[in-house]
């Protein structure tokens, strides 16, 4: 059997040298956080805080911090619903492989949810919003959030669990203009299906439940966040991998609960309830700011005997949400190109905060008869790529030909932009959308939400040898005349601070003229950045800076760039305008006091000592 509850994974874990405890008070304002960054750092264990200050709770974190501890934790299932996962993208291997899959069926009966008595462990109490852990990650955060939470609502056409969604979208306990114990705020994105939910509660003037679980089985905050096929219930995906069936109940309220849970929240959005919620460090690495989200009005708050607090840290990536991708990703494997034909790899891009940048490899197939090769049927995959789910939200999406490099992998940075431009026709090959959704956590828009894309396609055999490293003759104007390599036919170049798009026209133009004559054919990607040296020290910085700070259609600029019957494209170097704009959010920066305290934890007879 699986584990019943976040308890028996936390034994389980230490009993095996994968969590260490930490015994002495610590504060739930930045020292938690600060603590779990450091582990996570250090690829060290899950933590269980035995003593946060101002709470009767432990709390635990870096459950998920490497993918060889997910692994472990679902050592006995992990074969099994990679099956699951695989048959429903493709139904047919059953018929034409059935002794292979002949546990699929059981798997999936087994994972039916069941419902429970009302006697269940969730039932031992009651507590407060404020009486929870009060985790706050950053410094500069609006207040406490729930960071690993589990937010069930149910299709008001069509109630019931089986047509439920389970989502983690992140929930506000405190701060901003709450009523203390009351109010809580819940934020969600596009595309999320609680926004279906809610579209149809309001629609008929009626309250959206929603039930908030944390802690449980570990196969529950997985399955919250899984990108799963059409039709499999993230409850039903949750008793599979976790090997036991989800337990719930009804409340004396009609709320469903997980009864399984360490903690259950419930409460109402009434349609048109809003408040500021935020800010928030986020994925990207910046704060999201204050915006109107949905109010939550909070009924109760249950809590089981044992109950233990989950909570991680989002920042700039790698974070324990990047172990998370990579846990999904060994679970779902190909289960998105299957899903589009033509298409072989898809990677939304961890480094660059996941949304701004996808990497894709489709194949060409619709004129195998000519010599020439040029980007064709990868438009049209491309096209699919940014009309699909949360992919939608992407800004930059680079895609190849498969037949050029059938060795080119995806998760290789460097090897793919540098396969892209070799081969890029930049007159051609950049085709862009402009006024259109990008991710809520993205700043380098119009507005929230709001934003462009661009499309950059490469397909045909190598156009240009890439620089490696800098001509002796090799000058820049003035202004821009602190510059670095950052990898071949990358050019990072420091600028003035960014004022407005009138002003970086002109600087355009200085460069457009100082270069119009200099054959850079070698060198087609400039990016125009604030610190030419943090850009160039590696390639994760490269592509954080570049895909974050930049909105495609505002941003891009090119050497001898022309428009013609409404495409835009460049006869040199594709200029990306990197810098930090007034309207971006604040970079996440770690508070110098705490971390002090956490370097205190690690010294010799500490509780860190030897893990960070």
């Amino acid at each position: 059997m699986g584990y019943k509850s976040l308890a028996d994974c936390v034994t389980d874990l230490e009993k095996n040298g994968h969590l260490v405890r930490i015994k002495q008070e610590v504060d739930p304002y930045l020292e938690a956080a600060a603590i779990h960054l450091r582990v996570y750092e250090n690829q060290g264990p899950a933590i269980l805080f035995e003593n946060i200050k101002g709470s009767k709770f432990p709390a635990v974190s870096n459950l998920f911090g490497t993918l060889d501890r997910s692994k472990f934790m679902f050592r006995d299932t992990l074969d099994a619903i990679k099956t699951l996962v695989d048959l429903k993208s493709d139904p047919l291997k059953a018929l034409k492989s059935p002794f292979k899959y002949a546990s699929a069926g059981l798997t999936a009966f087994s994972a039916l949810p069941l419902r429970s008595g009302f006697n269940s462990p969730i039932k031992f109490g009651k507590t407060t919003i404020s009486a929870l852990p009060q985790i706050v990650n950053w410094p500069m955060d609006g207040g406490p959030f729930v960071t690993m939470p589990q937010v069930y609502t149910e299709d008001i056409d069509k109630p019931g669990i089986m047509s439920a969604n389970l989502g983690m979208y992140r929930i506000q306990l405190g701060g901003n203009e709450y009523i203390p114990d009351e109010e809580i705020g819940l934020h969600y994105q596009l595309h999320r299906g609680i926004g279906v939910h809610q579209t149809k509660a309001n629609a008929k003037g009626k309250a959206l439940k929603v039930s908030i679980f944390v802690g449980g089985p570990p196969a529950h905050p997985l399955a919250a966040v899984m990108p799963l096929p059409e039709g499999l219930s993230e409850m039903t995906f949750a008793g599979a991998l976790g090997n036991r069936r989800f337990r719930y109940f009804y409340d004396a309220e009609g709320f469903c609960i997980s009864s399984d849970a360490d903690f259950v929240i419930t409460g109402t959005v009434e349609p048109g309830a809003n408040k500021l919620e935020g800010p928030f460090g986020d994925h990207l690495g910046y704060y999201s700011l204050q915006h109107l989200f949905p109010l939550l009005k909070v009924h109760n708050v249950y809590h089981r005997k044992d109950a233990i607090w989950s909570f991680t840290v989002v920042g700039r990536p790698p974070q324990e949400d990047t172990s998370f991708g990579a846990l999904i990703h060994d679970i779902t494997g190909s289960a998105i190109p299957k899903e589009i034909p033509g298409l072989h790899e898809v990677n939304a891009v961890d480094a660059a905060g996941v949304h701004p940048l996808l990497f894709a490899i489709g194949s060409e197939r619709y004129t195998p008869y000519l010599n020439e090769k040029k980007p064709q049927e990868i438009l049209t995959i491309a096209n699919h790529i940014l009309g699909k789910s949360q992919l939608s939200l992407a800004k930059y999406l680079f895609i190849s030909n498969k037949e050029d490099n059938p060795s080119l992998k995806t998760s290789d940075i460097e090897g793919f932009i540098q396969h892209i431009l070799e081969r890029v026709d930049l007159s051609r090959d950049l085709h862009f959308y402009t006024r259109t959704t990008i991710d809520t956590l993205d700043y380098s828009g119009t507005d929230i939400n709001s934003g462009s894309k661009v499309a950059i396609a490469a397909a045909g055999d190598k156009k240009r040898d890439l620089w490696t490293e800098l001509p002796a003759s090799f000058t820049m104007p003035r202004t821009f005349d602190k510059f670095k390599m950052v990898m071949p036919g990358v050019l990072a170049i420091e600028a003035p601070p960014f004022g407005n798009h009138e002003q970086t026209s002109h600087e355009i133009e200085i460069l457009d003229i100082a270069l119009a004559n200099t054959n850079l054919d070698g060198l087609p990607l400039f990016i125009l950045c604030d610190d030419a040296g943090f850009v160039a020290e590696n390639i994760n910085n490269f592509v954080w800076v570049s895909f974050t700070r930049s909105n495609p259609s505002h941003d891009i600029y090119g050497i001898k760039s022309f428009t013609e019957h409404k495409h835009w494209g460049c006869k040199g170097p594709l200029i990306i305008d990197a810098r930090l704009k007034k309207h971006h959010a604040p970079e996440l920066i770690k508070d110098p006091e705490v971390e002090k305290r956490v370097d205190q934890l690690g010294a010799k007879g500490g509780p860190l000592h030897g893990i960070i």
